[in-house]
């Protein structure tokens, strides 16, 4: 279609002139599409980029979130263990570790004084359950009625996993008296068990415990029998000794087990929790 003298003229009108060199400078209608376009202030700006930025955030603000909850589900976990009660001291323990052993009793360790039963700790007595499960099942035919003093015995030879939790009550305990406390009951186990002594050995139980380790309501000792006979005590989760002696191992668990137990009814519920298995 050829060009008209409208068209020309509509063009030239788009142009901006320059008066002096008559050169064509520009184009009217850019610059009127800019005069109607806002421009952006450097505030919008700043304002758009950190809605720009800010859709990122949701995501780490969740992964922190979901960081942050973990650990109160952990302690939530921790918590809604159930635990039985030593009526005796009030002392609470829960009915299964951390790492899988279970509650078989719990009882009062009493210390006459002046003639007085003085209340001492309230413990606890943990079991590996599968490994004490096998053992009672091999050795043991027919469940008896009652648990018996070859069952009793059976554990105390064992090597099953086992742990005795101390939780102190008496409000005056000393380093110094606990550890009389042990090298009296052990060497009376080790007496009823091999006809004499060992000071040497019942000295061990203690280890690097000293004195200057302060004990209060609620301070808790933990002495474990480990695979390979092995005695291992914490004092407050400080581990103060451990030692490889199978006699000292079955003197330990003879003291809660043995014929004079430090609780009869702590050793009679043991026993009952035997019998569950078979």
């Amino acid at each position: 279609m050829p060009t008209t003298v409208n068209d020309v003229t509509q063009k030239t009108e788009m142009l901006e002139i320059d008066p002096k060199s008559s050169v064509a400078m520009k184009s009217t209608i850019d610059k009127k599409r800019n005069e109607t376009e806002p421009n952006m202030t450097d505030n919008q700006q700043e304002k758009e980029k950190q809605e720009n930025e800010g859709d990122h955030k949701p995501v780490q603000n969740e992964e922190e979130k979901i960081e942050q909850e973990e650990p109160t589900k952990q302690t939530l976990k921790e918590e809604e263990v159930p635990v039985e009660v030593e009526h005796k001291t009030g002392v609470s323990f829960p009915v299964k570790l951390g790492d899988g052993m279970q509650l078989k009793a719990v009882g009062l360790r009493k210390k006459s004084m002046l003639g007085l039963g003085i209340k001492i700790y309230g413990f606890g007595v943990y079991a590996d359950n599968e490994k004490l499960k096998d053992l009672l099942k091999t050795k043991i035919g027919k469940a008896p009625t009652k648990p018996t003093k070859e069952m009793f015995q059976m554990v105390i030879d064992s090597d099953v996993g086992m742990m005795v939790r101390l939780v102190i009550v008496y409000s005056n305990l000393t380093m110094s008296m606990v550890r009389k406390n042990f090298n009296e009951g052990l060497g009376s186990s080790i007496k009823k068990l091999t006809g004499g002594k060992n000071e040497e050995l019942t000295n061990k139980i203690m280890g690097e415990a000293t004195d200057d380790i302060k004990l209060t309501p609620g301070s808790v000792i933990e002495i474990s029998r480990l695979p390979g006979y092995t005695l291992q005590t914490k004092v407050k989760d400080e581990i103060v000794s451990t030692v490889e002696s199978e006699l000292l191992c079955r003197a330990y668990i003879h003291m809660y087990l043995g014929e004079e137990p430090f609780d009869k009814e702590a050793k009679e519920n043991f026993g009952t929790s035997m019998l569950s298995l078979l």
